[in-house]
């Protein structure tokens, strides 16, 4: 393995680029700007489910069920593709469309949908992307195999050619799903969730499609650059490709087996701090912390990440998290694991402030580290 040479000092999402404390108030802006919206709908005859506002999908009821939608970014992993493109000469936009796909179905999951159809936005900075034949090809090779994974109907899209606005050969790619909440009691915003809950973890792949900022600023520093070795056979970069799993299977596996979910969270941007998304004043005990992926623990070495900014920038090897009736843990961990995806009953839900403990890492998050209403 080679040894990375860069300064010691830490190098944080904030120094990479993105500060979530000038970003999240935009999105509590527009949020309440939205919610003003929400009497359009009864001019059609339907109403929106109050809950769903704040959460990763938007509901509405529409009489006999509901109808759940989603619009997701990929973000700046395409240029780690690229990258490595140029330097492998290979392609890894077959993983990149399924990443894309990922970040808009496992939002719209959360609230107890079943994904219906998605829709493509692939705005290229000139005609000329188009016309690498590999890596278009690989695109709509791997859009329509993760659109099967999902069972999922690709509507259509739009792609169009921005130069001025999207770089020479680049590609800013994202994803819109639509899904169904049929029956109504499938909806999963939170209503039930209550002390006593477990909390069950689903595994993640690597870094996802969240922090690649960070990943990327990481990359300048390190003498190879991308093809550091970080295990036997493994590069930084394909490391950093690994495709961010579909957990949509592991969803409708569950309702399919009588299960109960209580509330969902997909594990994204803000790391472990999502487990704090239900606007309820309650507390999150962790006493199982899942292994950390190999790519995300040479992150926090080589960014010089304490656990406890490591865990409120990525994932740490959580992909999803589960919020089920405790009586039920065990066998959610089975169907997940039938699925392919480890899975770990990893806390319980309880009475309290609302504050998240990993008592593992000794880490406390608070209310104030996440503000997203």
């Amino acid at each position: 393995m080679s040894t990375p040479t860069h300064p010691s000092t830490p190098l944080t999402y904030d120094q990479a680029g993105v500060n979530y404390d000038l970003i999240d108030p935009l999105k509590v802006s527009a949020q309440r700007a939205a919610a003003s919206t929400a009497s359009q709908l009864t001019g059609h005859g339907f109403s929106e489910v109050k809950a769903s506002r704040g959460e990763s999908a938007y509901v509405v009821d529409v009489g006999p069920f509901y109808l759940a939608s989603i619009v997701e970014c990929l973000g700046t992993k395409t240029l780690v593709a690229d990258e490595m493109a140029r330097l492998t000469g290979q392609s890894f936009y077959g993983a990149i469309a399924q990443d894309t796909i990922a970040m808009a179905v496992n939002d719209l999951i959360t609230v107890g949908a079943t994904p219906l159809v998605v829709q493509a936005y692939w705005a290229a900075g000139g005609s000329d992307w188009f016309g690498n034949a590999q890596r278009a090809q690989a695109l709509v090779a791997g859009w329509k195999a993760a659109c099967e994974t999902c069972g999922v109907a690709w509507g259509g899209g739009e792609t169009p050619a921005l130069a001025g606005i999207v770089e020479n050969d680049r590609i800013d790619l994202a994803a819109s799903c639509t899904g169904i909440v049929n029956p109504k009691s499938r909806l999963s915003v939170g209503d039930q969730l209550a002390p006593g809950d477990a909390i069950v973890l689903l595994a993640a792949s690597g870094i996802h499609a969240n922090g690649l900022s960070l990943a990327r600023k990481l990359a300048e520093r390190l003498e190879n650059g991308y093809l550091t070795e970080i295990a036997d056979g493994l590069s930084y970069g394909a490391a950093l490709l690994a495709p961010t799993p579909l957990y949509s299977p592991v969803t409708e596996a569950l309702y399919k087996s009588g299960l109960t979910v209580h509330y969902s969270a997909n594990i994204t941007g803000h790391g472990w701090r999502k487990l704090l998304r239900h606007p309820g004043e309650l507390t999150y005990r962790i006493h199982t912390v899942p292994p950390v992926p190999e790519v995300l623990r040479f992150m926090q070495k080589h960014c010089h990440l304490d656990d406890r900014e490591a865990y409120s920038t990525l994932n740490m090897g959580a992909g999803f998290a589960l919020f089920v009736p405790p009586e039920q843990a065990a066998e959610v961990v089975r169907v997940a694991q039938g699925c392919g995806v480890q899975a770990w009953h990893a806390g319980q839900v309880e009475a309290g402030a609302k504050r998240l403990l990993i008592e593992p890492l000794g880490i406390e998050f608070s209310d104030a580290d996440l503000q997203l209403r």
